[in-house]
């Protein structure tokens, strides 16, 4: 028994460390992409507007005294901090509640999912469902702490339990969408998110970038991940 538990101390001792990622910045790819990104920003700001004003009456119709946007502290792109904006799909004290919630946290890892989120409102539900509580970040694209295809940016706090590796998803500005998004979303662990942010951030090109804003539209019409 005791030569068995030393066998198996050695080979965790042993057991390889995850290899840091080959990044190389592509100067032409950057303004490319952020030129796409202006464009789709000011683009789905101008056609979504009708959108907006029936979310942001929908959310004030379930609660008069709350605000329609909510913004949060989210780090991006050389862990440099910036407000992200979403239409508020929670109540008002959702933040001051979540420490009650975190024993029931259904993803391992830095990050906190659960499926029956006490805090979310009805038409929150919705909204999250269709991703389009998302909406409001086009602005943050527009200012360019956002980029349409990422990383998603993560919370300070998750942050700060990440590994050298899982620091590397902050060497590229955050999305909207990416690679986490298509391929299921919550139903996804923290570390199989890592891998795909990681898959992004080396082999990242135009095309890309466009395959994955195609299927991202295709995916929230019939996704049910999103929670």
């Amino acid at each position: 028994m005791a030569e068995s538990s030393y066998v198996s101390s050695s080979v965790a001792q042993h057991k390889p460390k995850p290899q840091n990622i080959v990044f190389e910045e592509k100067r032409t790819y950057t303004i490319v992409k952020r030129g796409i990104d202006i464009f789709g920003a000011l683009f789905g700001l101008i056609c979504l507007s009708w959108l907006f004003l029936i979310v942001a009456m929908l959310v004030k119709i379930e609660d008069p005294k709350g605000t329609v946007f909510f913004k949060q502290i989210r780090v991006g792109k050389n862990s440099k901090e910036f407000y992200m904006f979403k239409f508020r799909s929670m109540v008002m004290d959702a933040e001051k509640r979540l420490d009650d919630l975190l024993e029931y946290n259904e993803v391992e890892g830095a990050m906190f999912k659960i499926k029956e989120d006490p805090r979310v409102t009805r038409i929150g539900r919705f909204i999250r469902k269709t991703s389009i509580d998302e909406l409001p970040q086009l602005w943050n694209v527009l200012k360019g702490e956002m980029s349409l295809v990422g990383p998603r940016p993560p919370l300070v706090r998750e942050v700060d339990q990440y590994s050298e590796y899982d620091m590397q998803r902050l060497l590229v500005t955050p999305g909207c969408t990416g690679l986490w998004q298509i391929s299921g979303r919550s139903n996804l662990s923290f570390k199989e998110m890592v891998e795909l942010d990681l898959n992004y951030v080396k082999n990242r090109t135009i095309f890309f970038d466009i395959k994955i804003i195609i299927k991202t539209i295709y995916t929230l019409f019939r996704s049910n991940d999103a929670y």
